[in-house]
């Protein structure tokens, strides 16, 4: 068995030196010890100890000399089960906490242009779906405003994305508003003055939500239903406040 096998039983580097030296010449003074394992003296002192603790390393005494020797190797397979049965008490609390991170949010950030670009893309993986929007007036000002038209809105009303899109009554946006029906899009209005619209919100894919805010060039996406349902709700209340 090679050093390196030994470290999978919990094993430093050293320790494992130590014990395949001892293996190999069998009792042996400090020095021996050095020389065969490679490992410095004033280290060996140290490794020996800790050798001794887990009951791999044993000490006797010969005319006066202090000599170490390795026990016998099988004492690895009871040290190899103890780690087992350590595991598998272990095991429900580490899987508790598995499962608790398995239920946070999943967020991911993005930054620049390029990474808006890729949020929108992002949608366009739901196809035959509603999408959700609070829009920015942001968007055209701040932004892409070719991409959003000639590359995303293509594609999305290509894959039959819906939206309803809750957007600041300003002249633009009652302009988007008259494209609603080539764009497969229902748009309501709101006071752009007392309901200021900041940043984009979208909710798609039943758990995703995407935030972009164009002036700033930072959006990220979340993955959470919890979240989703509660956005899904005001936005609900809202859009049929606007009607």
């Amino acid at each position: 068995m090679l050093f390196q096998d030994l470290q999978q039983f919990g094993l430093s580097e050293k320790e494992a030196r130590v014990y395949m030296a001892l293996l190999e010449i069998g009792e042996a003074s400090i020095g021996l010890i050095t020389k065969k394992s490679g490992v410095k003296r004033t280290t060996v002192y140290d490794v020996i100890e800790e050798l001794k603790v887990s009951s791999l390393v044993g000490m006797i005494k010969k005319e006066k000399k202090t000599l170490y020797f390795a026990e016998d190797p099988r004492s690895l397979e009871g040290k190899l089960e103890e780690r087992k049965e350590s595991l598998k008490r272990m095991l429900p609390e580490l899987l508790s906490i598995a499962n608790f991170l398995d239920n946070k949010p999943k967020i991911r950030f993005y930054e620049g242009r390029e990474g808006i670009k890729e949020v929108y893309r992002d949608t366009l993986h739901y196809p035959d779906q509603e999408l959700l929007a609070w829009v920015a007036e942001e968007a055209i000002e701040a932004f892409d405003e070719a991409f959003l038209n000639t590359y995303y809105l293509p594609r999305r009303v290509g894959k039959k994305i819906w939206v309803r899109a809750i957007a600041p009554d300003v002249p633009f946006m009652q302009q988007y508003k008259g494209q609603d029906i080539p764009s497969l899009r229902k748009t309501r209005l709101i006071d752009a003055k007392r309901f200021p619209l900041d940043a984009e919100i979208n909710l798609y894919g039943r758990n995703k939500i995407a935030i972009m805010s164009f002036s700033e060039q930072t959006s990220l996406i979340i993955e959470s239903e919890k979240i989703f349902r509660t956005l899904k709700s005001i936005f609900e209340c809202q859009w049929e406040s606007l009607a």
